[in-house]
């Protein structure tokens, strides 16, 4: 897979990227330096095997860029950081998944 452009729609309160014309998207508010990602929604065209882990990867990273915490209220996104161990220090103080 090719380098994903990650589009933050703060108008919207998404991260948003295209795919073939399909929108992928990672809803989210903000509070007090936190992310909370609060829905995936991969539209069923996009079948890429391994594009959800690519995406929220992808997302992770922006919000690492700007220095922000996140806390995933998505059972999905929740899902991957437990799997995803190196992601552990973008949890809150006292956040454990």
């Amino acid at each position: 897979m090719t380098e994903m452009k990650i589009n933050d729609n703060s108008f919207l309160r998404q991260y948003e990227t295209k795919v073939d014309g399909h929108l992928a998207k990672i809803e989210y508010s903000s509070q007090e330096r936190k992310v909370f990602l609060t829905k995936l929604v991969i539209p069923e065209e996009i079948t890429q095997e391994d594009f959800k882990e690519t995406f929220i990867k992808a997302v992770l990273h922006e919000i690492q860029e700007k220095n922000l915490r996140v806390v995933p209220t998505s059972p999905h996104i929740a899902g991957f950081l437990r799997k995803n161990r190196q992601y552990k220090e973008m949890l809150p103080v006292g956040i454990r998944i």
